[in-house]
């Protein structure tokens, strides 16, 4: 930890498509290394004590960390303007507290899942299922990631390749015209085996 990083933590709101989620970027690294998604709180409980606090507010429904940001997606029942500073001011200060964001050894588990779900695929099509994973690893993730999403692949099945939505892109009306036109066009155009894309929505 460099002394460069000790100065006041600063940290702003941006709107993402999704009207459901809000991305509150901080101006320090929380999480360089990957992603990590938890939609549920048993998950965050085992691998992230920033979003397991979050969890504890009744209006927090998930939580999507990377980066230097922090989106949370809220239950349907509150209005953004009568949560978003309590929640503004909980990150804040449990980011300047130094606390841990998310637990070591998130990334080998989840690495680890990744390379199950590759080796279940033989021939022809563990090729093409690394083709993709590349494809939206280098082209989609960093698009998405600037409105607090993420996609991640789940599986190909005979030229059907399912996502799943993560962060902000999980539920959000504009992610369905994302994943059609942008993902499901380019993976077409780059790996001719692709017939359909289609998503489950984290």
């Amino acid at each position: 930890m460099s002394t460069l990083t000790k100065g006041p933590v600063m940290l702003y709101t941006e709107q993402t498509p999704n009207p459901e989620s809000l991305k509150f970027v901080t101006n320090r690294m929380l999480y360089p290394h990957n992603t990590a998604d938890f939609r549920e709180a048993e998950l965050a409980k085992e691998w992230s004590p920033l979003a397991t606090e979050l969890f504890e507010f009744p209006y927090v429904k998930g939580v999507y960390i990377s980066q230097n940001y922090v989106t949370v997606t809220k239950e349907f029942n509150y209005q953004w303007e009568d949560i978003m500073l309590k929640l503004k001011e909980f990150i804040k200060d449990y980011v300047e507290a130094d606390k841990p964001i998310v637990s070591e050894g998130f990334e080998e588990v989840k690495a680890k899942l990744d390379q199950e779900n590759l080796d279940t695929y033989e021939g022809d099509d563990k090729e093409i299922v690394t083709k993709i994973k590349n494809l939206i690893e280098t082209y989609v993730k960093p698009a998405v990631e600037m409105d607090g999403g993420n996609i991640e692949f789940k599986s190909y099945n005979e030229g059907v390749v399912t996502v799943i939505m993560q962060g902000s892109c999980s539920g959000c009306p504009s992610s369905t015209v994302t994943l059609k036109a942008g993902i499901e066009g380019m993976l077409q155009r780059m790996v001719p085996e692709v017939k359909e894309v289609v998503s489950e929505m984290g």
